[in-house]
C-alpha cells in the first residue's frame, strides 16, 4: 500500500508540476503626465531626444534579453528572443502588475492616457484581414517607435514611461496584456463598471509587424458619422457600441499641442489634478460616469469640449437613440460600455491559451481550492451525484467542506481509523 501511495503520490506530483509550467484623440483623449514623467525619467533614463535617436525604443519597451542585428536596410535594431516563447502572461504577475497600476494611479492621475493606450493599440483591428499581426489589434506593437510616430498616438509616449517600470518588475506579462490590463483598470478605479476582461495576448516581436498609419478615427472629418463607421465597422463594432465607448470621454482632456484640438486650459483643468491644462469634455475629468452624453446634449458650458464627432452622437438619427438612452440611464451605459471595452481589447488579438483566461477564474494565491469530488476519481467517467454527496458527506464528516481544508491530513485520519479498526478486530479476536 504504501508503493502504491508512493506511486500515485509521485503521479499526482508530476501531473501538477506539468499542469503549472504547462481618434487620434478620437478614442480618448490624452493627459499630460509631463509632471510624473520628468520624475520617471531618471528611473528609465530615457528622454524624448534619445527616443528620436533610436530607430527602435527597444531599450525602454522590449525585454530585456535583446540581441543586436542588422536589417537589409542596414539599421540597427533589437529583437528578444524571449516574446515568441513566452506567449501568454503569468496570471500571478498580471494580478501582482495591476495592484501596482492602481497604485500609480492614485499618485499620477494618469487614468485617461492609459485608457486611450490600450485603446490605440486595439483599434487598428481590421476584420477584413485574416492572418495575425497583419490585421492588428492588440498586440503590443504600440510599444514601437515606428507606431508612436502615427499622428494619432502623439503622447502616449508619456504612458509608455508610466507602465516601463512595471513591465520591468512582471517580465512575464506580455505588452499586449499589460496595455489592456492598464486601460481596464483605469476605468474601473475611475469610477466605471467592472470590465470583462480575458488575458493572455501574444505579442509582435519586430516594428516590421506594426500597422500602417490611417486606422485610427480622426476627431474632425468631413462627414462625421460615416467617418465613425466606416473605422469601428471595419472592427466589427456596431453604432451602439461606438456610441458606448464614445462615453469614455467622461475622462480626460484634449490639448491643442498634441490634437490641434481644444483650448490651452479651462476653469476645470488650470489646476489639474496632474499638469495643468487642457480642455476636458466634463466637469468631473477623472470621474467615469454618463455625463459626458448629459453635458454634449445640453452644450451650455464653454468651457467643456465638443468635437465634431461627439456632437453626431445627437445628430445621426442611429446614434441618437443610444445617447439619448444613456444621458438618462447610467447602468445602461456602464453594461453597454463593459461589453464593448471587452471586445475592442480582444477583437483581433492572438491568445496563448487560444480561449484566454481571467484573472477572476486564478484562486487568490494562498487560497485553497475549492473541493471538487470527481477532481479525485479514476477513469474518464464522471461520478454519479449519489457518488458526489456520499464522498463529500465523508469529507464533511473529518470537519472539511467545499470552502475549507481539513486542518489535519484527510488520508493520514482514514489510514489511522483503518488501523486502529484492524487492531480491535484483531484484539477481540482473539
Amino acid at each position: 500500500m504504501t508503493d502504491r501511495l508512493s506511486t500515485t503520490t509521485a503521479a499526482m506530483v508530476s501531473i501538477s508540476a506539468a499542469a503549472t509550467n504547462s481618434a487620434a484623440t478620437r478614442l480618448l483623449p490624452s493627459v499630460t503626465v509631463s509632471a510624473f514623467t520628468t520624475r520617471l525619467s531618471s528611473r528609465t533614463s530615457l528622454s524624448l531626444t534619445s527616443l528620436r535617436s533610436s530607430p527602435l525604443i527597444s531599450r525602454l519597451f522590449l525585454p530585456q534579453e535583446t540581441s543586436v542585428r542588422r536589417f537589409s536596410s542596414g539599421r540597427i535594431g533589437y529583437s528578444t528572443t524571449s516574446s515568441p516563447k513566452c506567449a501568454a502572461s503569468d496570471p500571478e504577475q498580471l494580478k501582482g502588475a495591476r495592484e501596482d497600476i492602481k497604485e500609480l494611479l492614485k499618485s499620477t492621475f494618469c487614468h485617461p492616457i492609459l485608457v486611450r493606450l490600450g485603446w490605440h493599440d486595439a483599434g487598428t483591428y481590421n476584420k477584413n484581414i485574416e492572418e495575425w499581426p497583419q490585421r492588428g489589434g492588440a498586440n503590443g506593437s504600440l510599444r514601437f517607435e515606428i507606431e508612436l510616430k502615427h499622428g494619432a498616438n502623439a503622447g502616449l509616449v508619456n504612458a509608455l514611461k508610466l507602465l516601463q517600470p512595471i513591465k520591468e518588475k512582471y517580465s512575464s506579462v506580455t505588452y499586449a496584456d499589460l496595455f489592456q490590463l492598464a486601460s481596464a483598470t483605469a476605468i474601473e478605479e475611475a469610477g466605471g463598471p467592472k470590465i470583462p476582461m480575458k488575458y493572455g495576448r501574444v505579442d509582435v516581436s519586430e516594428p516590421e509587424q506594426c500597422p500602417e498609419e490611417g486606422r485610427l478615427p480622426d476627431a474632425g472629418p468631413p462627414s462625421p458619422a460615416s467617418h465613425l463607421r466606416d473605422v469601428f465597422n471595419r472592427m466589427g463594432l456596431d453604432d451602439k457600441e461606438i456610441v458606448a465607448l464614445s462615453g469614455a470621454h467622461t475622462l480626460g482632456r484634449s490639448r491643442p499641442d498634441r490634437s490641434g484640438w481644444g483650448k490651452p486650459e479651462t476653469k476645470y483643468t488650470k489646476d489639474g489634478p496632474g499638469a495643468p491644462g487642457g480642455q476636458s469634455w466634463t466637469v468631473q475629468w477623472l470621474k467615469f460616469d454618463n455625463s459626458y452624453f448629459k453635458d454634449i446634449k445640453e452644450k451650455k458650458d464653454e468651457d467643456l469640449l465638443v468635437l465634431p464627432t461627439d456632437a453626431v452622437l445627437f445628430d445621426d438619427p442611429a446614434f441618437k437613440e443610444y445617447a439619448e438612452k444613456y444621458a438618462v440611464d447610467r447602468d445602461a451605459f456602464f453594461k453597454d460600455y463593459a461589453e464593448a471595452h471587452a471586445k475592442l481589447s480582444s477583437i483581433g488579438a492572438k491568445f496563448d491559451p487560444p480561449e484566454g483566461f481571467s484573472l477572476d477564474d486564478i484562486p487568490a494565491k494562498g487560497q485553497p481550492e475549492k473541493f471538487v469530488a470527481a477532481k479525485y476519481s479514476t477513469g474518464k467517467t464522471e461520478l454519479s451525484d449519489s457518488m458526489k454527496q456520499k464522498i463529500r458527506a465523508e469529507y464533511e464528516g473529518f470537519g472539511g467542506s467545499p470552502d475549507k481544508p481539513l486542518q489535519s491530513n484527510y488520508f493520514l485520519n482514514i489510514i489511522i481509523v483503518i488501523a486502529v479498526l484492524a487492531f480491535v478486530t484483531s484484539f477481540v479476536m482473539n
